[in-house]
């Protein structure tokens, strides 16, 4: 028994996590029941939909019969309106010559045409648009061919076959339906044809599609070519539930109307909700009539009985979610060995690799594959780690030798140029004097026993510097350094100090000028060693000043870049911060006319401090 049990939990360690759960969901009747449940509803939203499909149907057809014989009753009313040749004939002649022409008309032709038009509700206004010179424009049923708009209307309506309807009118009609009829085309080819426009207000001829009702099923005129422009009742409950998404929906219907398929229901998703229509194609509007229907407002009514199959399907998966939560502890309690390494490895232990606990033919279910590769992963990390370290090590160190090189070099070619063309010059033993300063130049930058020096090493160079020019260009620098004794023996980077010097000297002062220049140091927060180089000279120009600044400011792995008059203090910069990060370096301020003071940053501690 005990050899079984031990068989056992290694299948179910080895099994996938997808089969445990399996497993675990086989041992229940949910299942099925979901199933039978969804099935149940399934049919019966199935049912409900073809009731409401036919009964849309058969709404749409009614809707469709009723317009075309409102259509039909204009048609009517405009051939009647034809049929009253003098009222015709008259307004093609001359309305002006003869005034009491004028009134027998008004009295007779004009009154029988006005009964027709208030004889007939939907009719709002009938006007004709005639193009006569001596027209009389009194009446608001007659009008100039001017006052129609578009005027090569008629064209159209020609090619029409002579009549046409509008769903908006031309004119202030965006609740207006409009008939257009050719009524006579004129001999003279400069002349227009005469038009007939019969009107009819939307709340009249749609009456019955603008009811304020709240069936199922919302009724809408669409335009055939643009839904915009569309008829609706603004007061039905499907325009208060749609809210800002109708334009919305009319336009997906509308892209999916064909005249040709008029039968099958159109169905649309915009949002959240699901649409419904039906609808059918009016050939002399070229427009649609359309039954639109939400999906949740049809399906209302079994959710009752909704309620209930979703009680018990929810009972069903709370003792299916026990089951699952109980296995899945126990599957996922290995992942917490898992998590705690991760946690031990972002604080930097990259050697807190995860004791899966399998012997050598064991593979495991996914938990011990993450875990076995995650061991790997750990591997790979620490010697890609090792790899870049060197690479960057063997870089920084490629660009420390480089400058160093750069620096010495410079500044000896400079150094004994000067000498020698001084002496084939003038030829004077005061060059000896010269000799010894620089010799001791020499020595110090030749002599490398270490790559730090004391300041006092340090400072007596640049002394010896200071002397040294003002030999060779006959200048009078003064050089002050008022230190403390035990700053005098701290350790500083050798060469660190006397570029900055050297470049004071060079532009503090005019060829032959003096400068005082003074050396302070000062401690900072107990962290770094700020040593002043300051200069009481003509100071930087603001933009120089803007553009140092800027370069001080860089990143310290750019390429280092010389300008045209040599090194400088971007390279000293540049050397601290590859050396002893980016907290130290230089620091340059200036007043033009009034000072140049140059800071060197470096730490405080000297067991950080190293060379070059």
């Amino acid at each position: 028994m005990k050899v079984l049990l031990t068989k056992m939990r290694k299948i179910y360690r080895n099994s996938l996590i997808s089969q445990k759960l399996f497993m675990a969901f086989s041992m229940m009747i949910a299942v099925p029941a979901i199933v039978v449940s969804f099935l149940f509803i399934r049919t019966q939203e199935a049912q409900l939909y073809k009731d409401a499909m036919a009964t849309g149907s058969s709404h749409v057809s009614r809707l469709d019969e009723q317009l075309r014989s409102r259509m039909e009753m204009l048609e009517n009313a405009s051939s009647t309106a034809l049929t009253q040749k003098a009222f015709v004939d008259f307004i093609h002649s001359n309305m002006r010559g003869d005034g009491l022409h004028l009134v027998k008309f008004r009295q007779n032709q004009f009154e029988q045409m006005h009964n027709i038009i208030q004889s007939n509700e939907m009719i709002s206004q009938l006007s004709f648009y005639v193009d006569n010179p001596n027209l009389y424009e009194i009446w608001p049923e007659i009008y100039h061919y001017d006052k129609f708009w578009p005027q090569d209307y008629w064209v159209t309506l020609r090619e029409e076959g002579g009549a046409a309807y509008r769903l908006f009118a031309f004119q202030d009609g965006d609740h207006t339906l409009s008939y257009y009829r050719l009524v006579r085309l004129q001999g003279q080819q400069h002349k227009r044809p005469s038009i007939m426009e019969i009107r009819a207000k939307h709340s009249v001829f749609f009456s019955d599609l603008l009811e304020e009702t709240g069936g199922d099923f919302f009724s809408v005129v669409m335009d055939g070519m643009n839904p915009a422009r569309s008829v609706y009742n603004s007061k039905h409950e499907f325009t208060q539930n749609a809210g800002e998404e109708m334009n919305e929906i009319l336009g997906s219907i509308h892209r999916q109307l064909d005249v040709l398929q008029q039968k099958s229901p159109i169905k649309v998703n915009v949002g959240d909700h699901t649409y419904y229509a039906l609808y059918r194609y009016i050939a002399p509007l070229n427009a649609y009539v359309v039954d639109i229907a939400s999906h949740q407002a049809l399906m209302k009514g079994p959710r009752s009985w909704y309620i209930l199959v979703v009680a018990i399907t929810l009972s069903v998966l709370l003792l299916m979610m026990l089951l699952v939560s109980h296995t899945t502890r126990r599957i996922f309690r290995r992942l917490d060995s898992v998590l705690s390494s991760m946690r031990k490895v972002r604080k930097g232990q990259l050697d807190a690799k995860i004791d899966t606990g399998l012997s050598e033919n064991e593979t495991g279910d996914e938990i011990d594959e993450v875990a076995i590769n995650y061991n790997k992963m750990l591997d790979e990390v620490k010697r890609l780690m090792t790899q870049v370290v060197d690479k960057q090590l063997i870089a920084k160190n490629a660009q420390l030798h480089s400058l160093h090189s750069q620096i010495n070099s410079h500044f000896l070619y400079n150094a004994l140029e000067s000498i020698r063309m001084l002496a084939e010059v003038q030829r004077q033993p005061a060059i000896a004097d010269a000799l010894v300063s620089l010799g001791s130049l020499l020595r110090y930058s030749m002599k490398w026993r270490s790559d730090t020096v004391a300041l006092s090493e340090e400072l007596a160079n640049i002394q010896s510097y200071i002397r040294f020019i003002n030999f060779m260009e006959g200048g009078n620098f003064v050089l002050t350094a008022d230190l403390p004794q035990e700053v005098l023996r701290y350790a500083i980077p050798k060469m660190c100090m006397q570029p900055i010097v050297e470049n004071a000297v060079h532009h503090a002062a005019p060829v032959g000028g003096s400068a005082r220049i003074q050396i302070t140091v000062r401690v900072e927060n107990d962290s770094l060693l700020l040593i002043e180089i300051r200069d009481d000279g003509v100071g930087v120009d603001p933009q120089m000043l803007t553009n140092l600044q800027d370069v001080l400011q860089g990143d310290s792995d750019t390429p280092i870049v010389t300008s045209k008059n040599g090194l400088g203090l971007e390279n000293v910069h540049k050397r601290l911060q590859l050396h002893y990060g980016k907290d130290c370096g230089l620091w340059i301020d200036s007043v033009q006319g009034a000072y140049t003071c140059v800071t060197i940053r470096l730490p405080w501690e000297n067991v950080n401090l190293g060379g070059w």
